[in-house]
């Protein structure tokens, strides 16, 4: 009996041997693979040093044990900035509150740089947007940077914050202000004197509209009365060439002394005719009139 209790340990042994191999196995099998997530990128480093970058999701082979795999996100990543004073090129202070989208474009670049560090990148990207709003600012006056707020003043704001943000294999999509104030100390007194310039412009703009105006309503009255004038000139020379028709045509109609006669003894009864008119019904005539010749049929 007791023969057979080494044969039995051995093969306890060999199967206790055998799960553990196949333990391991597993162990092995399961270090050999990873999954690359959407919007990330898998970095895969070999004794601390990146051997190559994994940019599609889906499951990824690696070398068990000495490869380990970093994630960094591809999205925009939203970080806001703590407000801050800022100075004009009028020597006036602002408060400015921004906030900032930045994008890792480079993660070998990021994983060298700032060791895949998230807060770290957010610490560049803070300290390059306070420097670019503050040369963006100091450049400006308090006026123009008031009138410019917007996108005007976000695109110079982010253009430089990129200047200096590139090494870390990062970008900065935009470093946009929430909030761009005066202090309430003389807030109120810079609203007032920009009110009073606009009014100023305002009243310029007006004094030059009613200046043109008048001037168009002096060039327009004079046309008009150059046209009047013409045309004044051209009836007088109408009328004058129809009275000169009209005499014409009479000397031609009366060239004869009959026709003379004739046309005298027409003129004759119109003036009778006309002198009868009325109550008063009595004529007095010379008697060597033409208008006694015709009464009294003198020839």
């Amino acid at each position: 009996m007791n023969t057979g209790r080494p044969a039995d340990g051995k093969r306890l042994f060999s199967r206790g041997l055998l799960l553990v191999l196949l333990f391991l196995l597993l162990l092995l099998l399961r270090s050999s693979f990873f999954t690359v997530r959407m919007n990330y990128y898998g970095v895969v480093t070999q004794f601390g040093k990146i051997v190559r970058v994994e940019p599609n999701a889906g499951l990824k082979l690696k070398l068990p044990l000495i490869q380990s795999v970093s994630y960094v996100p591809k999205t925009l990543q939203v970080y806001d900035i703590a407000p801050s004073d800022v100075i004009t090129r009028d020597k006036k202070s602002m408060i400015s509150d921004n906030y900032i989208l930045w994008q890792i474009i480079d993660p070998v670049r990021f994983m060298q740089t700032l060791n895949g560090s998230i807060s770290g990148a957010q610490d560049r990207c803070s300290v390059a947007s306070y420097n670019a709003t503050k040369n963006v600012i100091s450049s400006m006056s308090q006026d123009d940077i008031i009138a410019a707020r917007g996108e005007k003043l976000t695109d110079l704001i982010t253009e430089d914050a990129n200047s200096s943000i590139g090494e870390y294999g990062i970008r900065i999509a935009k470093t946009a202000i929430k909030a761009l104030d005066l202090p309430d100390d003389n807030k109120e007194a810079v609203y007032q004197r920009m009110i009073s310039e606009r009014n100023n412009i305002a009243a310029a703009h007006k004094a030059e509209g009613d200046s043109a105006a008048q001037k168009i309503r002096n060039e327009t009255d004079r046309e008009v009365a150059v046209m009047n004038a013409n045309a004044d000139k051209e009836a007088a020379i109408l009328e004058a060439e129809g009275e000169q028709i009209y005499m014409q045509t009479l000397q031609n109609a009366y060239n004869t002394p009959e026709k003379a006669d004739f046309y005298n003894y027409l003129r004759s009864l119109d003036a009778l005719k006309a002198s009868l008119r009325g109550e008063n019904k009595t004529v007095i005539l010379d008697k060597d009139s033409e208008l006694a010749k015709v009464l009294y049929g003198v020839n």
